[in-house]
């Protein structure tokens, strides 16, 4: 995340252009105003907002936490920790937004940087079905996970099922969700019926369901027109018998509607994981 910077440290003062300063307004009841430094003015910047404090009880100003925000994100990081020394506090992307008085485009770039800065950390991301936040799973054996973006705003545990992507509905702590007709993606892979394409010729035995080479996204081949299908999520196109991207297959096979030269992959033993770079 960056080494942390003392509010004490000293530098020449400038001012930010009229206007161009996000300022807290001082009739918004829902923010705890106070008479103290801004924390993370770090530049000296003395913006000329109110301070009002977050949740770890440091003031700030709009502006000064929006940039030690996009500070951490510019540095890799993809949680919000408040940036006094001993205070390591993390801010729910939701009370960023509030206290930083993100505009849209900055919260369009915040999101895109924290799914980017995840995806190089973690391995396996799925979107809440909560909340449509990037969800990261550190536990590639645990199912039940939870979405702090949920949790902070329900103001309960919210969790989901990682196979079938619903809220957990168990009672008790189990491997089960409770969703009836949840099915792990491998049992899907194992138990799909094979497929006949309508016009590809020469190729058996090819699973109706396969798992994204790329990504891992489970996809179903409406037995319509060529072998090669485009992934939904990754948007890499790949063959549908033999598992190659597209461009290696027709650099080999040279056809979209034939048996390719390395012959059908076999049924999937495991899920690919997207590794994004």
């Amino acid at each position: 995340m960056g080494n942390k910077l003392s509010a004490g440290r000293k530098r020449q003062k400038t001012r930010v252009s009229p206007g161009r300063e996000k300022r807290y307004d001082s009739n918004d009841v829902s923010l705890n105003f106070v008479d103290a430094d801004d924390v993370l003015d770090f530049l000296c910047e003395d913006y000329e907002s109110l301070r009002a404090t977050m949740s770890c009880g440091h003031a700030v100003t709009p502006m000064s936490l929006t940039a030690w925000c996009r500070r951490q994100l510019d540095e890799g990081g993809y949680k919000f920790v408040c940036g006094q020394t001993d205070c390591d506090v993390e801010w729910p992307f939701e009370e960023v937004q509030k206290m930083a008085l993100l505009t849209p485009e900055e919260i369009e770039e915040f999101d895109q940087k924290i799914f980017q800065n995840v995806a190089s950390n973690f391995l396996d991301i799925k979107c809440c079905p909560g909340c449509s936040s990037r969800v990261a799973r550190t536990d590639r054996c645990d199912q039940n996970v939870e979405c702090k973006v949920c949790t902070a705003k329900q103001r309960r545990t919210f969790t989901f099922c990682w196979r079938c992507l619903r809220e957990w509905n168990a009672a008790a702590p189990s491997k089960d969700c409770g969703n009836g007709d949840c099915q792990d993606p491998l049992e899907i892979l194992e138990s799909c019926p094979d497929i006949t394409f309508e016009v590809v010729q020469g190729v058996t035995g090819c699973p109706s369901i396969r798992a994204c080479p790329t990504c891992g996204l489970l996809v179903r081949h409406d037995k319509t027109r060529c072998k090669n299908v485009v992934c939904l999520r990754c948007k890499v196109e790949f063959c549908f018998a033999c598992l190659k991207r597209t461009s290696e297959c027709a650099d080999k096979d040279g056809s979209y509607y034939a048996r390719c030269y390395s012959g059908v992959a076999p049924r999937q033993r495991d899920i690919p994981v997207w590794k994004m770079t």
